[in-house]
Protein backbone atom coordinates (compact mmCIF):
# COMPACT_ATOMS: atom_id res chain seq x y z
CA UNK A 1 0.00 0.00 0.00
CA UNK A 2 1.42 3.36 -0.91
CA UNK A 3 2.48 5.70 1.83
CA UNK A 4 -0.37 8.65 2.30
CA UNK A 5 0.18 11.92 2.42
CA UNK A 6 -2.16 13.60 5.51
CA UNK A 7 -2.54 16.79 6.69
CA UNK A 8 -1.98 17.01 10.37
CA UNK A 9 -6.53 17.36 10.76
CA UNK A 10 -5.77 19.33 14.11
CA UNK A 11 -4.05 22.06 12.79
CA UNK A 12 -5.35 22.20 9.33
CA UNK A 13 -9.12 22.14 10.25
CA UNK A 14 -8.53 25.22 13.22
CA UNK A 15 -6.78 27.48 10.11
CA UNK A 16 -9.34 26.86 7.58
CA UNK A 17 -11.88 27.51 10.30
CA UNK A 18 -10.42 30.69 11.11
CA UNK A 19 -10.11 31.71 7.45
CA UNK A 20 -13.94 31.45 7.07
CA UNK A 21 -14.56 33.23 10.23
CA UNK A 22 -12.21 36.47 8.90
CA UNK A 23 -13.71 36.05 5.74
CA UNK A 24 -9.98 37.16 4.51
CA UNK A 25 -8.86 35.49 1.50
CA UNK A 26 -8.64 31.85 2.71
CA UNK A 27 -5.00 30.61 2.43
CA UNK A 28 -3.21 33.35 1.07
CA UNK A 29 0.49 33.85 2.39
CA UNK A 30 -0.44 30.95 4.82
CA UNK A 31 2.38 27.96 4.57
CA UNK A 32 0.91 24.58 4.65
CA UNK A 33 0.51 22.10 7.46
CA UNK A 34 2.74 19.42 7.23
CA UNK A 35 1.90 16.18 6.85
CA UNK A 36 1.42 13.22 9.53
CA UNK A 37 1.81 9.77 8.83
CA UNK A 38 -0.41 7.69 10.62
CA UNK A 39 -3.76 9.36 10.92
CA UNK A 40 -6.99 8.47 10.25
CA UNK A 41 -8.83 10.24 6.95
CA UNK A 42 -11.49 12.35 8.39
CA UNK A 43 -14.02 11.32 6.63
CA UNK A 44 -15.45 8.01 5.52
CA UNK A 45 -17.27 9.47 2.61
CA UNK A 46 -15.81 12.01 -0.53
CA UNK A 47 -18.73 13.20 -3.13
CA UNK A 48 -17.31 14.65 -5.79
CA UNK A 49 -18.45 15.76 -9.46
CA UNK A 50 -17.31 14.74 -12.82
CA UNK A 51 -18.55 16.74 -15.69
CA UNK A 52 -17.57 16.68 -19.52
CA UNK A 53 -16.37 20.03 -19.24
CA UNK A 54 -13.91 19.45 -17.06
CA UNK A 55 -11.93 17.25 -18.68
CA UNK A 56 -9.33 16.66 -15.43
CA UNK A 57 -12.41 15.33 -13.54
CA UNK A 58 -13.28 12.75 -16.47
CA UNK A 59 -9.38 11.43 -15.93
CA UNK A 60 -9.26 11.34 -12.15
CA UNK A 61 -12.72 8.81 -12.16
CA UNK A 62 -11.28 6.62 -15.17
CA UNK A 63 -7.85 6.64 -13.31
CA UNK A 64 -9.01 5.49 -9.94
CA UNK A 65 -6.65 7.38 -8.29
CA UNK A 66 -9.02 8.58 -5.55
CA UNK A 67 -10.05 4.87 -4.99
CA UNK A 68 -6.65 3.57 -5.02
CA UNK A 69 -5.37 5.92 -2.30
CA UNK A 70 -8.45 5.63 0.11
CA UNK A 71 -9.15 2.17 -0.54
CA UNK A 72 -11.73 0.75 2.16
CA UNK A 73 -11.22 3.19 4.57
CA UNK A 74 -13.38 6.53 2.77
CA UNK A 75 -16.08 5.55 -0.29
CA UNK A 76 -15.57 7.67 -3.00
CA UNK A 77 -18.98 8.55 -4.90
CA UNK A 78 -19.28 10.19 -8.37
CA UNK A 79 -21.96 12.61 -9.09
CA UNK A 80 -22.01 14.30 -12.84
CA UNK A 81 -22.49 17.90 -13.15
CA UNK A 82 -24.67 19.09 -16.58
CA UNK A 83 -23.45 22.61 -16.01
CA UNK A 84 -21.63 24.90 -13.35
CA UNK A 85 -25.37 26.09 -11.93
CA UNK A 86 -26.39 21.94 -11.56
CA UNK A 87 -22.70 21.66 -9.32
CA UNK A 88 -23.52 25.17 -7.77
CA UNK A 89 -26.72 23.55 -7.06
CA UNK A 90 -25.48 20.28 -5.29
CA UNK A 91 -22.75 22.09 -3.44
CA UNK A 92 -25.19 24.41 -1.56
CA UNK A 93 -27.61 21.55 -0.63
CA UNK A 94 -24.71 19.62 0.12
CA UNK A 95 -25.22 17.16 -2.07
CA UNK A 96 -21.30 17.05 -3.06
CA UNK A 97 -18.29 18.08 -1.47
CA UNK A 98 -16.38 18.97 -3.89
CA UNK A 99 -17.39 20.82 -7.63
CA UNK A 100 -16.10 22.01 -10.69
CA UNK A 101 -17.72 25.32 -11.94
CA UNK A 102 -17.11 28.35 -14.25
CA UNK A 103 -15.27 31.05 -12.50
CA UNK A 104 -18.38 33.31 -13.42
CA UNK A 105 -20.81 30.68 -11.86
CA UNK A 106 -18.83 30.15 -8.56
CA UNK A 107 -18.77 34.36 -8.14
CA UNK A 108 -22.26 34.26 -8.42
CA UNK A 109 -23.12 31.35 -6.06
CA UNK A 110 -21.12 33.26 -3.52
CA UNK A 111 -22.07 36.66 -4.02
CA UNK A 112 -25.63 35.43 -3.33
CA UNK A 113 -24.37 33.50 0.10
CA UNK A 114 -23.75 30.25 -1.37
CA UNK A 115 -20.65 28.73 1.25
CA UNK A 116 -18.06 27.76 -1.21
CA UNK A 117 -14.37 28.47 -2.15
CA UNK A 118 -12.46 27.61 -5.47
CA UNK A 119 -9.57 25.52 -4.26
CA UNK A 120 -7.93 24.70 -7.54
CA UNK A 121 -8.02 26.54 -11.22
CA UNK A 122 -8.42 23.08 -13.17
CA UNK A 123 -8.09 24.80 -16.89
CA UNK A 124 -9.17 28.07 -18.43
CA UNK A 125 -11.34 27.16 -21.53
CA UNK A 126 -12.38 28.86 -24.39
CA UNK A 127 -15.63 26.74 -24.30
CA UNK A 128 -18.31 29.25 -24.67
CA UNK A 129 -19.45 30.96 -27.84
CA UNK A 130 -22.75 32.23 -29.88
CA UNK A 131 -24.10 30.19 -32.21
CA UNK A 132 -26.66 30.03 -34.81
CA UNK A 133 -28.55 27.10 -37.24
CA UNK A 134 -26.67 26.74 -40.42
CA UNK A 135 -27.84 29.30 -42.82
CA UNK A 136 -29.07 31.88 -40.60
CA UNK A 137 -29.59 35.33 -41.56
CA UNK A 138 -27.95 36.42 -38.03
CA UNK A 139 -24.41 37.39 -38.91
CA UNK A 140 -23.55 39.04 -35.51
CA UNK A 141 -24.29 40.00 -31.89
CA UNK A 142 -26.00 42.79 -32.69
CA UNK A 143 -28.34 41.09 -35.16
CA UNK A 144 -29.72 38.95 -31.83
CA UNK A 145 -32.15 42.06 -30.99
CA UNK A 146 -35.74 40.38 -30.89
CA UNK A 147 -34.72 37.28 -31.51
CA UNK A 148 -35.54 33.97 -29.31
CA UNK A 149 -31.59 33.08 -27.66
CA UNK A 150 -31.68 30.01 -25.46
CA UNK A 151 -28.75 29.91 -22.24
CA UNK A 152 -28.49 28.56 -18.95
CA UNK A 153 -28.50 30.84 -16.39
CA UNK A 154 -25.63 30.61 -14.11
CA UNK A 155 -23.30 29.57 -16.21
CA UNK A 156 -20.48 30.97 -18.45
CA UNK A 157 -22.58 30.74 -21.43
CA UNK A 158 -24.63 32.89 -20.01
CA UNK A 159 -22.73 35.44 -18.74
CA UNK A 160 -20.54 34.93 -22.37
CA UNK A 161 -23.73 36.20 -23.75
CA UNK A 162 -24.65 39.16 -21.46
CA UNK A 163 -20.90 40.48 -22.07
CA UNK A 164 -21.59 40.13 -25.62
CA UNK A 165 -24.61 42.08 -25.58
CA UNK A 166 -23.05 44.49 -23.49
CA UNK A 167 -20.06 45.21 -26.08
CA UNK A 168 -22.69 45.89 -28.82
CA UNK A 169 -24.85 47.99 -26.41
CA UNK A 170 -27.34 45.81 -25.72
CA UNK A 171 -29.38 44.41 -22.71
CA UNK A 172 -30.68 41.05 -21.50
CA UNK A 173 -34.58 42.81 -22.34
CA UNK A 174 -33.23 43.31 -25.89
CA UNK A 175 -33.33 39.45 -26.72
CA UNK A 176 -35.75 36.88 -25.77
CA UNK A 177 -33.95 34.59 -23.65
CA UNK A 178 -34.77 30.81 -23.13
CA UNK A 179 -33.52 29.67 -20.15
CA UNK A 180 -32.86 25.71 -20.95
CA UNK A 181 -30.00 23.39 -20.20
CA UNK A 182 -27.25 23.41 -21.89
CA UNK A 183 -27.82 19.88 -24.28
CA UNK A 184 -31.16 21.22 -24.27
CA UNK A 185 -30.28 24.70 -26.19
CA UNK A 186 -28.73 22.53 -28.04
CA UNK A 187 -31.44 20.48 -29.45
CA UNK A 188 -33.19 24.00 -29.40
CA UNK A 189 -31.38 25.46 -31.63
CA UNK A 190 -31.00 22.41 -34.08
CA UNK A 191 -34.42 21.96 -34.38
CA UNK A 192 -35.25 25.58 -34.88
CA UNK A 193 -36.77 26.08 -31.81
CA UNK A 194 -34.74 29.21 -30.85
CA UNK A 195 -32.58 31.93 -33.11
CA UNK A 196 -29.31 30.82 -31.29
CA UNK A 197 -27.31 29.30 -28.74
CA UNK A 198 -25.06 30.73 -25.95
CA UNK A 199 -23.47 26.98 -25.80
CA UNK A 200 -20.76 25.06 -24.36
CA UNK A 201 -18.60 23.01 -25.29
CA UNK A 202 -18.27 19.84 -26.23
CA UNK A 203 -21.67 20.24 -27.19
CA UNK A 204 -21.31 23.29 -29.33
CA UNK A 205 -18.21 21.79 -31.13
CA UNK A 206 -20.77 18.91 -31.47
CA UNK A 207 -23.00 20.90 -33.38
CA UNK A 208 -20.29 22.97 -35.51
CA UNK A 209 -18.98 19.24 -36.32
CA UNK A 210 -22.06 17.82 -37.78
CA UNK A 211 -23.33 20.53 -39.82
CA UNK A 212 -26.45 22.07 -37.65
CA UNK A 213 -24.92 25.60 -37.21
CA UNK A 214 -22.20 28.14 -37.06
CA UNK A 215 -20.38 30.37 -34.72
CA UNK A 216 -20.60 33.73 -35.10
CA UNK A 217 -19.17 35.38 -31.95
CA UNK A 218 -15.91 33.49 -30.11
CA UNK A 219 -13.96 35.64 -27.17
CA UNK A 220 -11.73 33.42 -25.31
CA UNK A 221 -11.69 37.16 -23.21
CA UNK A 222 -15.03 36.66 -22.46
CA UNK A 223 -14.97 32.87 -20.90
CA UNK A 224 -13.90 32.60 -17.34
CA UNK A 225 -11.40 30.19 -15.71
CA UNK A 226 -12.55 26.53 -14.43
CA UNK A 227 -12.60 26.65 -10.71
CA UNK A 228 -12.45 23.46 -8.32
CA UNK A 229 -15.25 24.33 -5.60
CA UNK A 230 -15.39 23.36 -2.03
CA UNK A 231 -18.21 23.80 0.28
CA UNK A 232 -16.36 25.54 3.57
CA UNK A 233 -17.50 22.55 6.18
CA UNK A 234 -15.77 20.18 4.00
CA UNK A 235 -12.77 22.70 3.76
CA UNK A 236 -13.17 23.06 7.98
CA UNK A 237 -13.95 19.43 8.59
CA UNK A 238 -11.48 17.51 6.04
CA UNK A 239 -8.89 19.46 4.99
CA UNK A 240 -6.91 16.21 4.15
CA UNK A 241 -9.29 14.38 1.67
CA UNK A 242 -9.09 18.50 0.19
CA UNK A 243 -5.59 18.30 -0.19
CA UNK A 244 -6.18 14.77 -1.67
CA UNK A 245 -8.72 15.68 -4.57
CA UNK A 246 -6.20 18.89 -5.38
CA UNK A 247 -3.57 16.69 -5.60
CA UNK A 248 -5.20 14.31 -7.79
CA UNK A 249 -6.22 17.19 -9.89
CA UNK A 250 -2.40 17.99 -10.61
CA UNK A 251 -1.48 14.61 -11.29
CA UNK A 252 -4.38 14.81 -13.90
CA UNK A 253 -3.21 18.03 -15.05
CA UNK A 254 0.71 16.11 -15.84
CA UNK A 255 -1.43 13.41 -17.12
CA UNK A 256 -3.58 14.96 -19.96
CA UNK A 257 -0.77 17.16 -21.28
CA UNK A 258 1.63 14.20 -21.71
CA UNK A 259 -1.66 11.75 -23.10
CA UNK A 260 -3.75 14.40 -25.19
CA UNK A 261 -5.28 11.57 -27.35
CA UNK A 262 -6.29 9.64 -24.31
CA UNK A 263 -7.79 12.77 -23.26
CA UNK A 264 -9.74 12.73 -25.63
CA UNK A 265 -10.52 9.60 -26.36
CA UNK A 266 -11.79 9.86 -22.05
CA UNK A 267 -14.26 12.81 -23.07
CA UNK A 268 -15.43 11.34 -26.09
CA UNK A 269 -16.77 7.91 -24.20
CA UNK A 270 -18.13 9.98 -21.23
CA UNK A 271 -19.73 12.79 -23.19
CA UNK A 272 -20.77 10.49 -26.41
CA UNK A 273 -19.45 12.15 -28.87
CA UNK A 274 -16.76 11.30 -31.64
CA UNK A 275 -13.28 11.79 -31.69
CA UNK A 276 -12.33 14.18 -33.67
CA UNK A 277 -15.42 16.77 -31.78
CA UNK A 278 -13.24 15.89 -28.43
CA UNK A 279 -10.10 16.33 -29.78
CA UNK A 280 -11.55 20.08 -30.76
CA UNK A 281 -12.83 20.45 -27.66
CA UNK A 282 -9.63 19.85 -25.85
CA UNK A 283 -7.70 22.14 -28.38
CA UNK A 284 -9.90 24.94 -27.08
CA UNK A 285 -8.78 24.27 -23.60
CA UNK A 286 -5.78 25.19 -22.27
CA UNK A 287 -4.66 22.86 -19.19
CA UNK A 288 -1.28 23.98 -18.71
CA UNK A 289 -1.86 26.78 -16.12
CA UNK A 290 -1.19 27.70 -12.96
CA UNK A 291 -3.51 26.11 -10.43
CA UNK A 292 -3.41 28.14 -7.66
CA UNK A 293 -6.73 30.48 -7.56
CA UNK A 294 -5.65 34.23 -6.55
CA UNK A 295 -5.19 37.68 -8.66
CA UNK A 296 -5.47 36.12 -12.08
CA UNK A 297 -8.70 34.83 -11.66
CA UNK A 298 -9.90 37.66 -9.42
CA UNK A 299 -9.29 40.28 -12.25
CA UNK A 300 -11.35 38.44 -15.14
CA UNK A 301 -14.01 37.98 -12.29
CA UNK A 302 -13.64 41.93 -11.49
CA UNK A 303 -15.04 42.74 -15.24
CA UNK A 304 -18.05 40.48 -14.96
CA UNK A 305 -19.24 40.94 -11.29
CA UNK A 306 -21.07 44.74 -12.59
CA UNK A 307 -23.00 42.71 -14.73
CA UNK A 308 -24.62 40.42 -12.36
CA UNK A 309 -25.45 43.67 -10.22
CA UNK A 310 -27.17 45.06 -14.14
CA UNK A 311 -28.72 42.04 -14.85
CA UNK A 312 -30.45 41.61 -11.64
CA UNK A 313 -28.74 38.28 -10.98
CA UNK A 314 -27.08 39.64 -7.58
CA UNK A 315 -28.65 42.69 -5.91
CA UNK A 316 -25.71 45.07 -5.34
CA UNK A 317 -22.33 45.54 -6.34
CA UNK A 318 -21.15 44.96 -2.22
CA UNK A 319 -21.99 41.64 -2.86
CA UNK A 320 -19.81 40.94 -5.40
CA UNK A 321 -16.91 42.64 -3.47
CA UNK A 322 -17.72 40.65 -0.31
CA UNK A 323 -17.77 37.84 -2.14
CA UNK A 324 -13.90 38.06 -4.33
CA UNK A 325 -12.89 39.16 -1.26
CA UNK A 326 -13.72 35.59 0.60
CA UNK A 327 -13.88 33.15 -2.42
CA UNK A 328 -10.10 32.56 -3.36
CA UNK A 329 -8.29 29.30 -1.09
CA UNK A 330 -5.07 28.79 -2.19
CA UNK A 331 -3.63 26.84 0.55
CA UNK A 332 -3.88 23.45 -1.10
CA UNK A 333 -3.29 24.57 -4.39
CA UNK A 334 -0.06 26.03 -3.69
CA UNK A 335 1.03 22.36 -1.40
CA UNK A 336 -0.35 20.32 -4.22
CA UNK A 337 2.02 16.78 -4.65
CA UNK A 338 0.79 14.74 -7.44
CA UNK A 339 3.35 12.29 -6.59
CA UNK A 340 1.37 11.53 -3.07
CA UNK A 341 -1.18 9.44 -5.01
CA UNK A 342 -0.68 6.10 -6.04
CA UNK A 343 -1.08 5.15 -9.73
CA UNK A 344 1.43 6.04 -12.66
Amino acid sequence: MTTRTRLTLLTATAAAAAMVMTGCVAGEGQTAPEPAEGAEWSATELTLDFATYNPLSLIIKEQGWLEAELGDEVTVNWVQSAGSNKANEALRAGAIDVGSTAGSAALLARSNGSPIQVIDIYTQPNWASILVPAGSDIDSVDDLAGRTVAATKGTDPYFFLLQALAEEGLALEDIQLQNLQHADGKTALETGAVEAWSGLDPLLSTSVYNGSAEIIYDNVDFNSYGFLNATESFIAESPDLAQLVVNAYEKARAWALENPEETAAILAEVAGIEVPIAEATIERTVIDIDPVPGQTQRDVLEIIGPIFVESGDVPNQEQIDTALDSLFNDTFAAAADPDALAGE
